[in-house]
């Protein structure tokens, strides 16, 4: 974080005073603090910090009610507050961004990590992430290093706790590991589903932290006729198809069908769906978050206008309306140009049509995802840049990126 913070803490052991200010003030920012939470309270109201670090017990008042107090002053809207707690319950995170909180962070804290943890939770950033980037099937190899050969996944990481999975392509294996290699394996998380054809659910299966007591996941998607999104994700795994059925879960899985709508999930983030021109029923996602908008809208074929037989304008105007203004698009890019002659009415886009959504919808950055199993690397390369030409020549302000598995930004 390239600007320095004025940071004020109160804990009653003056040992974890030392380590905290200590850890900020070595990265720069400045620190203020008490053990006391009735003169700190005092203090912080005079002073107004740029952030307020509280741990959860304390004699007098707690961090709770402390918390509650600020909140209620419009003069320290522009502070943010973090519990710094070594209550690691659910009951207790949760109880404490209900009262105001920005961010939790338990103790024993961690050297490495803190300072980190900190200035994520005031950057305040939306944390998108790739883990399959391929569309159809996967495609491993020495062509596909650079992107990676997964299919479709990807995550969205909120300060709050909140994790957003989108679809259980083989990437989601990818996401898995990193999670228990991060030791990030106790979680809740939201489930995305696209639609259920096969590169996008069939990995399911072999995310581990489904296995996992104590875990909680709440799976979206579009009911198919009588076919709920449950049957939809359990039919995969039923015999002769699979060994392990649903039923070996050991978190808690809850399933939710969607249509067209728009929901919530707390007070910060909205969700809205879009029905997508692909075979069966496919969802797109649009995410909401303080100003900023996240749009995920793959399968989707957008068809030539000088195609007489397919092209609809009306869905077109409606799509451009949908992702209108999003910060990150990413959206199906499966073809060229030259592709697309021969794969017509196939469900996926080609590169020129992808290129007018994002310049009509004044995306700022495209993301092209849902590569063709037969594109390498180079090949993928070679989309870039030609989108790149095309926004070019178009003039548009819309940004074009080709992201590969593992990579991560902030928006």
């Amino acid at each position: 974080m390239a600007k320095r913070k004025n940071f004020y803490f109160v804990d009653d052991d003056p040992d974890m005073i030392g380590f905290v200010t200590a850890q900020l003030e070595a990265a720069g920012h400045k620190v203020a603090s008490n053990t006391g939470s009735a003169e700190a309270l005092s203090e912080i109201l005079s002073d107004k910090p740029d952030c307020v670090l509280l741990d959860l017990m304390m004699p007098g008042m707690d961090g709770l009610e402390m918390c509650k107090t600020l909140r209620g002053r419009k003069d320290m809207d522009g502070t943010k507050i973090i519990m710094v707690s070594g209550k690691a319950y659910e009951f207790d995170r949760k109880r404490a961004f209900e009262f105001g909180a920005d961010g939790y962070i338990t103790k024993p804290l961690k050297e490495k990590t803190f300072v980190s943890d900190v200035e994520r939770i005031l950057e305040d950033k939306v944390i998108l992430s790739f883990w399959g980037v391929h569309g159809t099937l996967p495609a491993p190899g020495e062509k596909t290093v650079r992107y990676g050969g997964n299919t479709s996944c990807m995550t969205l990481e909120f300060q709050r706790d909140h994790f957003f999975i989108f679809d259980a392509g083989s990437g989601i294996k990818r996401l898995s590991d990193w999670l228990l290699a991060n030791k990030r394996a106790k979680m809740e998380a939201k489930i995305f589903i696209s639609h259920p054809h096969w590169d996008h659910i069939n990995a399911l299966p072999f995310f581990v932290p489904l296995y996992m007591p104590g875990n909680e996941f709440e799976i979206f998607g579009a009911r198919h006729g009588d076919i709920t999104t449950r049957e939809l994700v359990s039919a995969q795994m039923d015999n002769p198809y699979f060994p392990i059925t649903l039923k070996q879960f050991g978190a808690r899985v809850y399933f939710r069908d969607l249509e067209e709508e728009e929901f919530t999930i707390d007070e910060n983030i909205s969700i809205k769906t879009k029905l997508l021109s692909h075979p069966g029923k496919c969802l797109g996602y649009r995410v909401e978050y303080k100003g900023r908008a996240i749009c995920y809208v793959t399968d989707n074929e957008l068809f030539l206008e000088s195609d007489e037989d397919y092209y609809n304008p009306f869905y077109v105007k409606n799509l451009i309306q949908f992702v209108h203004g999003a910060d990150a698009l990413i959206t199906d890019c499966t073809y060229t140009d030259e592709e697309y002659t021969s794969k017509v009415g196939w469900g996926h886009s080609c590169i020129s049509q992808v290129v007018d959504l994002a310049h009509r919808a004044e995306v700022k950055t495209l993301y092209l995802f849902h590569h063709d199993p037969d594109h390498t690397d180079d090949d993928i390369d070679a989309k870039l840049e030609t989108t790149r030409k095309m926004l070019k020549n178009k003039k548009s302000k819309t940004k074009v990126l080709a992201p590969g598995e593992g990579q991560s930004y902030k928006i």
